[in-house]
């Protein structure tokens, strides 16, 4: 598996994804994110789009974060993840934010580093933040309380339900990367 930061906002880079393979896929054909890819033998398997924020320069948000389908649940967006999280911190990012909308990606990114910071947007997305809130070990089930009133699928109640019995989920491994773009 390689993972690869392949421009920043500023590049413009562009990345064409099956539709019927991944989520979000149009948002990544647009130049105005940074993007970085995994690829298994050359193919992308996974991708993150990503900005500064508009009104603090020492922030950055993921924006988007797709797995191709029949590669979910490998890891493979928690790494890329990490990688963008490294690299925008070597770039001078002092925070990363990303808002989330499902409990799947709410437990990955809090797999790499990223804390619960107890906000919402207003299409009812989780705001998650890195470095975490020292209290995010607390705040992880505060997380998962929100998804109660929500219409989840059967599988994520039950993954709901699993994960505020566990609590929070141990950390990924770091990753090797194939990275020359940072």
């Amino acid at each position: 598996m390689e993972y690869e930061l392949i421009g920043w906002p500023a590049d413009g880079p562009t990345l064409r994804l099956d539709h019927e393979r991944f989520a979000y896929a149009g948002k990544f054909v647009m130049s105005s994110t940074g993007k970085a890819v995994a690829r298994d033998g050359g193919d992308v398997v996974a991708a993150v789009a990503f900005n500064a924020d508009r009104t603090d320069e020492d922030v950055l948000w993921l924006r988007y974060v797709t797995v191709r389908a029949d590669r979910r649940g490998d890891g493979l967006g928690p790494r890329l993840c990490e990688l963008v999280r490294d690299r925008a911190r070597e770039r001078g990012y002092e925070r990363l934010r990303i808002a989330v909308n499902n409990p799947f990606a709410y437990e990955a990114l809090h797999r790499v580093g990223f804390g619960f910071t107890g906000e919402e947007t207003g299409i009812a997305e989780l705001v998650l933040e890195y470095p975490a809130p020292e209290d995010a070990d607390e705040r992880y089930v505060d997380g998962l309380d929100r998804y109660d009133d929500r219409d989840l699928t059967a599988d994520e109640r039950a993954f709901v339900a699993e994960r505020r019995d566990r609590g929070p989920p141990d950390p990924v491994d770091g990753l090797e990367t194939g990275d020359d773009a940072g």
